[in-house]
């Protein structure tokens, strides 16, 4: 069982953590940097926590999948972090015994017609994923931990216990709504036509598009102009055309930018994102508008905080 302790278990470049919900630009900008961490690494063993709120699936259903497989991929899908799996034959003991231990820690490539299955990570508030020395002293709140091929271990930390853990035995996982950065114009308009919810609640809803959260919802609607209270069945199919765009471009510069560093989020080579730098209204709150010098305002939709400038935006 993983030693417990408050402190910082690894290195500050191997640590993630957020205070705020995770979104698409920081989560895909986690997942590009485990795939080059851990991608090709096989799970020897699984040890879970006994707390059942981060496991989605059974515990037993977990340890069952994860455990022999070879991590063939790391990627985002909405807010999850998906890892691809494929299923390798353990290795037999008194083989490893005939080999010196730097060769038996070598992942092995994958047979052809091995089973595909997925471990799904959704990070919540406060989970954060580690790649570490199996020696460092375990955090506090560890929910799982796998022990690699490579000698290391990648931990689930999460504090408040809202991220979760779950597996799909046939690799079959598919997250809610269509992705932002790949729907068409036609579809992306015809997400929110006839909508009577405000245009930021639907932009929030997961199950239209999926990943996109409050801060780029708030930067997506300044750029096309549009109020975050207007109803979506009111907004001109001309609207949704501009909308459209801008909602692509804040993702991808986002991303580019390594995400948001709002709080304490720093990406798995430890280092803060700086779309913050580029926030035109989310938090912004009395500061004039970069465009007019207008103040910005902030008001509570299906609570959350929404952010607008009332002269820039319609």
């Amino acid at each position: 069982m993983p030693r417990s302790t408050g402190k910082l278990a690894c290195p500050l470049w191997l640590y993630i953590f957020f205070l705020f919900m995770p979104e698409l630009p920081e989560v895909e900008t986690i997942a590009r940097g485990l795939a080059k961490r851990v991608t090709g690494d096989t799970i020897e063993s699984v040890w879970l926590g006994q707390k059942k709120e981060p496991l989605k699936s059974p515990a037993a259903q977990i340890a069952s999948v994860l455990e022999h497989s070879r991590i063939a991929q790391v990627r985002r899908m909405g807010k999850h972090i998906v890892f691809d799996l494929d299923r390798v034959a353990p290795t037999p003991s008194s083989a490893i015994g005939q080999r010196s231990k730097k060769v038996a820690r070598v992942a092995q490539p994958p047979k052809t017609g091995q089973t595909k299955a997925q471990w799904i990570v959704h990070l919540g508030m406060t989970g954060r994923l580690q790649v570490c020395d199996p020696q460092m002293e375990t955090p506090k709140h560890t929910h799982a931990t796998l022990k690699l091929s490579s000698g290391r271990e990648l931990r689930f930390i999460d504090p408040r216990r809202f991220g979760r853990l779950s597996v799909a035995s046939s690799g079959d996982f598919d997250a809610a709504g269509v992705e932002p950065l790949e729907v068409d114009l036609e579809r992306f308009v015809d997400l929110f036509r006839g909508r009577k919810t405000p245009i930021k609640s639907a932009l929030l809803n997961q199950k239209l598009l999926r990943g996109v959260g409050n801060i780029y919802a708030d930067e997506s609607l300044f750029r096309a102009g549009i109020r975050p209270r207007r109803r979506a069945v009111s907004i001109t199919h001309e609207q949704l055309r501009k909308l459209y765009p801008s909602v692509q471009e804040v993702l991808k510069e986002a991303i580019a930018l390594g995400g948001s560093s709002v709080s304490d989020y720093v990406n798995a080579d430890g280092e803060e994102g700086f779309f913050q730098l580029q926030h035109r209204v989310y938090g912004r709150e009395g500061e004039p508008c970069l465009v007019c010098k207008t103040p910005i305002k902030r008001v509570v939709i299906a609570g959350r905080s929404s952010h607008y400038c009332p002269k820039c935006q319609k």
